[in-house]
């Protein structure tokens, strides 16, 4: 039995960019509970890192060359890691709970290892 590729058309056809845009909804969640006073701070910060991340993978994704997109699936998974760590201050202070934090941060396991496995495929294509 052969199992069928289909090819990818959009950048939405990528399961890390579906994934992706799940954390920025999860995110988005998470900090609507966050003090006031973290608006301009963590709130910020994390918003703007969960978006990065399925930005830089459609970005990458319109580039004509394979490098460009490897290199903007790096940054995605720079924003992951800003991310995780921010998730982990967050929790240090009280404004996520642990099982918020592991549900945040099961998601940005998971999308590293998605975007780990394109750029495999992406590497053995040069």
């Amino acid at each position: 039995m052969q199992c069928k590729r289909f090819a990818v058309q959009s950048y939405r056809d990528l399961i890390a960019w579906q994934k992706a845009m799940d954390l920025v909804s999860a995110v988005y969640q998470c900090t609507q509970t966050f003090p006031t006073t973290e608006r301009y701070g963590l709130v910020s910060q994390l918003r703007r890192a969960a978006i990065s991340v399925p930005s830089n993978i459609a970005e990458g994704h319109a580039r004509i060359s394979t490098g460009e997109f490897r290199q903007f699936l790096g940054h995605a998974l720079g924003s992951l890691m800003e991310i995780e760590t921010q998730v982990l201050i967050s929790q240090r202070l009280g404004y996520v709970d642990s099982v918020q934090s592991k549900g945040l941060l099961q998601l940005t396991t998971e999308i590293g290892k998605v975007l780990n496995g394109l750029l495999r495929s992406l590497t053995s294509r040069r």
